[in-house]
């Protein structure tokens, strides 16, 4: 059933803002004017979307997360609480840097759990999964298990958010213990088998 988006009374919607159908926006939120939301997302307590930022359909965002401008979030992309975007490589509060905003790309599917970073310029890719308190400075593969400051990959994850059986790097196939799907992995690069051959990655 489609319902129109909903805020909590304490919640602020600046005039201008798009939000679609079903998504709620809770406590001491903050949505700024120029900002485009999807389609049944949730954003918890105390997070703040500025102007110049695309949410695609689905997305969680957990208590305490900013995203900040020139950032993406693509559907189904999961934030854990007090996530953090940067958007300014070289932050100086006497120096004006608003020009200087790189952009940030969390692709498809992809999970950033509790208080991890990803600083700014930086592409996570679809499905990549990023643990709680990572520090990402650099693009993520398709996948990709990130851990550690700075993170590093020390695995692969299926759409379902469950580890392949896959060394970190080099040639093999595992299966999703949760849906059966298969992935192959060629060098750096995992993808899931039908994907190959040109099926949609939902």
């Amino acid at each position: 059933m489609t319902s129109p988006a909903w805020h909590h009374d304490t919640a602020i919607i600046d005039t201008g803002a798009q939000l679609g159908a079903n998504t709620k926006v809770w406590h001491f939120s903050h949505v700024c004017a120029g900002a485009r939301i999807g389609e049944g997302c949730s954003l918890g307590q105390n997070v703040f979307v500025g102007n110049d930022v695309v949410i695609g359909s689905g997305v969680k965002i957990q208590n305490n997360v900013s995203v900040y401008d020139a950032v993406t979030l693509e559907d189904d992309v999961f934030c854990g609480p007090s996530a953090v975007f940067t958007n300014v490589y070289n932050p100086r509060a006497a120096v004006s840097r608003k020009s200087e905003y790189l952009r940030t790309m969390v692709k498809r599917g992809a999970t950033l759990g509790a208080n991890c970073t990803i600083v700014c310029g930086t592409t996570v890719g679809q499905y990549a999964f990023v643990g709680a308190g990572s520090v990402i400075n650099r693009d993520v593969p398709d996948y990709a298990l990130m851990v550690g400051v700075p993170a590093r990959r020390i695995g692969w994850m299926s759409r379902n958010g469950e580890r392949l059986g896959l060394a970190v790097r080099g040639e093999g196939e595992a299966t999703c213990p949760a849906t059966g799907e298969r992935y192959r992995l060629r060098g750096d690069v995992v993808t899931r088998l039908g994907e190959e051959a040109g099926s949609p990655a939902r």
